[in-house]
C-alpha cells in the first residue's frame, strides 16, 4: 500500500478499496501516515466523496485502529449519540432510563464543541464525578450499575482522533462522509448491540438546513447498519434549546428535574422518543411508542433517577446526590434577568449565538486548554411562541463577574426576535428514519 496512490485515487474522483481505506486508517493510528498525507486524504474525499460501500469501509477501518470492546452481559448493550445542540441534555437523562428498563449503556461521550455542550463537562459539575476511566472500571460500573458515561481512552479509534485534529486545521470538518466515520468509529468500538441518533436541525444545531440533516441521518443509519449494528434516527428541531438553561451545571439540573419527576416538556419528551426506538430496535417494546411508554414510566416511578445516582456514585461523585442535588450543583456568583425590550412573541432565537454566550461566559472553551466555569450560563428561557410584555423577564444570565453579565445580557437579546405576531413553533420530531 501506498498513500500516495490513495490520495492519488480521492483525488480523481474514485473511491479506494477497503483495503486501501484500513491500511491507511492504520497510518492515522501508528503515525505512519503524515500531517501532510493526512489532510490531503482529507481534502480529497470532502471535496469529491466517498460511496456509500466507501464510506462504510472508511468507519468500519476507524473503528478497527484501535480497541473494540466485546462484552458477555446479559441483556443487550445500547447507546444513543447526538450531532449536537442548546441545551441537549438527553445523555443524563435516557443512559439510566434505559438501564431502568432492562439494557445496558456503556455511553462513550464527548466534550463541548464550538457553541453546543459536551457531557462529559456537563458531568464534571457534580463533585468528584470522574469521566475518565482505566477499562476495567469502566466495565465494572456498567456491570454493576448498567450505565457509565465515560470519556474515549486513547485507544480507542485513534486513526479518528488523529484525521479529526487534521480536519479542524485544514477546513475539512464539514464532509458527510467524514462525520459519519468519525461519529460511528467510536461509538461502535464500543461494541454495541444498538444504537439510536438523534440529528439535529436548526439554529443551535451544525446542521441549518432540512436536506443536510436528512443526509447525514441516513447516511449514519445506512452506514451503522451496514457494521451491523441496528440503528436508527430521528431529526429533532434545534430552533430553541431543548431545555430551559445552557451550562453545564443548570443543564444536569434540568435533567435532574426530569430524572425525579419535577419537571416535562420537550426534554423529556425527547428522551422518551429515543428510548423507546432504542428499545423497539432491541426487541424490548412491541413498538417505538410502547417502548416511549415504559421510558415515560421509570422517569415517572424514580427508577431512572436511582440508577443516575448509582452511577454517580460509582463514578466518585457523591452517594447521596439524587436526594439533594440542588445542594451539590454549583452557583454563579452574579445572576441576572435578561428582559424583553417590547411587547409581542418570542418569535426566533439564534441558538447558535445562545450557546457562544455561554462560552463566553467561561461554560465552554475557545482553546483546548481552557478551563471550564461549570456555574455559568443561561436558565428560565421563555420557548418560542410565548406572549411577553415590554420588560418582562426572558431569562437570567449565571455569571461570574457582574462585566460578563451585563455583556451577556446584551447578547442574548440580541438573539431572540420578538415579534407582532406568535410564530408557527416547528415540532420537536421532525421526521425518523430506519
Amino acid at each position: 500500500m501506498d498513500a500516495r496512490a490513495i490520495i492519488a485515487t480521492l483525488r480523481k474522483g474514485g473511491t479506494p478499496d477497503a483495503d486501501a481505506l484500513a491500511w491507511f486508517a492504520q497510518g492515522l493510528a501508528d503515525g505512519s501516515v503524515s500531517d501532510a498525507q493526512a489532510g490531503a486524504f482529507a481534502m480529497g474525499v470532502c471535496l469529491n466523496g466517498l460511496t456509500d460501500t466507501g464510506r462504510a469501509a472508511l468507519t468500519a477501518a476507524m473503528r478497527d485502529s484501535g480497541k473494540v470492546l466485546r462484552w458477555d452481559l446479559d441483556a443487550p448493550v445500547l447507546d444513543k449519540h447526538s450531532t449536537g445542540g442548546v441545551g441537549d441534555c438527553v445523555s443524563l437523562i435516557l443512559a439510566p432510563a434505559l438501564v431502568a428498563c432492562g439494557v445496558y449503556v456503556p455511553m462513550i461521550s464527548g466534550r463541548g464543541l464550538g457553541h453546543t455542550g459536551g457531557t462529559l463537562d456537563k458531568l464534571e459539575s457534580i463533585p468528584g464525578f470522574r469521566t475518565t476511566l482505566t477499562e476495567d472500571q469502566f466495565r465494572q460500573v456498567v456491570s454493576k450499575v448498567g450505565c457509565a458515561i465515560v470519556s474515549a481512552s486513547a485507544d480507542i479509534a485513534p486513526a479518528d482522533k488523529r484525521l479529526y485534529a487534521i480536519r479542524d486545521v485544514t477546513a475539512t470538518v464539514e464532509s458527510l462522509d467524514l462525520i459519519t466515520a468519525s461519529i460511528l468509529s467510536k461509538k461502535l468500538a464500543a461494541g454495541l448491540d444498538g444504537l439510536v441518533l438523534d440529528v439535529k436541525l436548526g439554529s443551535g444545531a451544525f446542521m441549518k438546513g432540512k436536506e443536510d440533516a436528512r443526509a447525514l441521518a441516513e447516511a449514519l443509519v445506512e452506514t451503522s447498519n451496514a457494521a451491523g449494528c441496528r440503528t436508527s434516527a430521528v431529526i429533532s428541531d434545534m430552533n430553541q434549546p431543548l431545555a430551559p438553561a445552557l451550562g453545564n451545571g443548570l443543564e444536569v439540573a434540568c435533567a435532574m428535574r426530569v430524572l425525579t419527576g419535577q419537571a416535562a416538556g420537550a426534554l423529556a419528551e425527547l428522551s422518551a422518543v429515543l428510548g423507546g426506538m432504542a428499545l423497539a430496535g432491541a426487541g424490548l417494546a412491541k413498538d417505538a411508542e410502547d417502548g416511549a411508554e415504559k421510558i415515560r414510566a421509570v422517569l415517572a416511578d424514580g427508577r431512572a433517577a436511582e440508577r443516575f445516582g448509582r452511577m454517580v456514585g460509582a463514578m466518585g461523585g457523591p452517594v447521596g446526590f439524587v436526594d439533594r442535588w440542588a445542594w451539590f450543583l454549583p452557583e454563579a456568583t452574579v445572576i441576572r434577568e435578561f428582559k424583553a425590550e417590547r411587547t409581542g412573541f418570542v418569535t426566533a432565537m439564534d441558538g447558535e449565538a445562545l450557546g457562544l454566550t455561554v462560552v463566553d461566559l467561561g461554560g465552554g472553551r475557545k482553546v483546548e486548554s481552557d478551563p471550564i466555569d461549570y456555574a455559568v450560563g443561561l436558565s428560565d428561557i421563555l420557548p418560542l411562541g410565548t406572549k411577553v410584555t415590554k420588560g418582562q423577564p426572558l431569562g437570567r444570565v449565571h455569571a461570574s463577574r457582574m462585566e460578563s453579565a451585563t455583556r451577556a445580557v446584551r447578547d442574548v437579546q440580541a438573539a431572540i426576535t420578538l415579534g407582532d405576531n406568535a410564530p408557527d413553533v416547528p415540532a420537536l420530531i421532525r421526521e425518523g428514519i430506519g
